[in-house]
């Protein structure tokens, strides 16, 4: 088993994890913009979609959602707690018997037969915690569809300003005062982050030329036994659309959702997504603004790609 695999199932089959990522649109403005980008794209493409498979489903957040939409999912994750989430949430919406709930690796989906599903999907970048057998999962979630493929992987040109950013993720906490841990470290680390800081070329241009984000730290971390977070790869655009059409995908799309929200100070953030209609029109307008494909690679954390087979 490879080290990524190793290091995935260990951290998402933490105790908490279900139950902490189930709340992730109500800490952080980041996945409220991602996800409401991908439920647009989602819902205006289910024309003759029936069967989903969902890699790296998590606790339901998009599983669920075309669930009450009249698809019959496979649940697909490596994480037990995720899935028993899931399975709570679902019941709650009233589609448990709509969802098939597998736990697995997408390092390994040969019980899959090919062209099994209408549409495929993999979203908040599962794919890029698969390193090295990055590609190869591509190609079977690609193997298993019949119809459409939608997958979000980690942006590298996303990831790049972290380097030079340590408190990114300020900027998107909805409320300073609620109590998610994350939320409370941040904020509590903020100056020491920036006193801390020191800008490293060498740091961001290897991740620029080699696309990897941790890698023997990682493995190190976990041998010593902690649960640090996967070792990760980050796409660039045109690497992603490549791999996508070699391996049969058609009328490719790409979009980087948050692109617009990067250009915006957290107080703005938090007085739009507190108006109800303020909200509104400007998450239709990021999902416009990000799907413009000369700034698919400058979304927050993710570059979506979708396409038909």
């Amino acid at each position: 088993m490879d080290y990524s695999q190793k290091i995935s199932e260990r951290l998402w089959n933490m105790p908490d994890k279900g139950e902490l990522e189930s709340h992730r649109e109500e800490t952080f403005i980041d996945d409220i913009i991602q996800k409401s980008h991908i439920e647009k794209e989602l819902l205006s493409h289910l024309d003759g979609i029936k069967t989903v498979f969902d890699g790296g489903a998590g606790c339901g957040r998009f599983s669920i959602l075309l669930a009450k939409h009249g698809c019959e999912v496979t649940h697909f994750d490596i994480s037990q707690p995720m899935i028993d989430k899931a399975k709570e949430l679902a019941e709650k919406e009233g589609v448990l018997e709509k969802i098939t709930f597998v736990k697995g690796a997408l390092e390994n989906l040969s019980g899959f037969k090919d062209k099994s599903f209408d549409m495929v999907i993999s979203f908040d970048a599962p794919v890029s915690y698969t390193y090295p057998n990055q590609e190869q999962v591509i190609g079977e979630l690609i193997r298993i569809c019949r119809k459409r493929i939608m997958i979000s992987v980690s942006s590298r040109l996303g990831y790049l300003p972290y380097l030079s950013n340590p408190i990114q993720k300020n900027q998107f906490i909805l409320d300073a005062e609620c109590n998610d841990p994350f939320v409370k470290w941040c904020i509590r680390n903020k100056t020491n982050a920036v006193e801390a800081f020191h800008f490293s070329e060498e740091a961001v241009m290897k991740l620029w030329n080699e696309g990897l984000m941790g890698s023997e730290d990682k493995i190190a971390e976990y041998e010593n036994g902690g649960t640090p977070w996967c070792i990760t790869y980050t796409f660039m655009p045109d690497e992603l659309k490549d791999i996508l059409e070699r391996h049969g995908v058609r009328n490719i799309e790409l979009a980087g959702p948050g692109a617009y929200a990067r250009t915006l100070p957290n107080e703005l953030l938090v007085k739009i997504m507190k108006d109800p209609q303020q909200r509104s029109g400007f998450l239709d307008f990021c999902h416009c603004y990000d799907s413009n494909p000369f700034v698919c690679g400058m979304g927050k954390d993710n570059l979506l790609a979708q396409g038909e087979l």
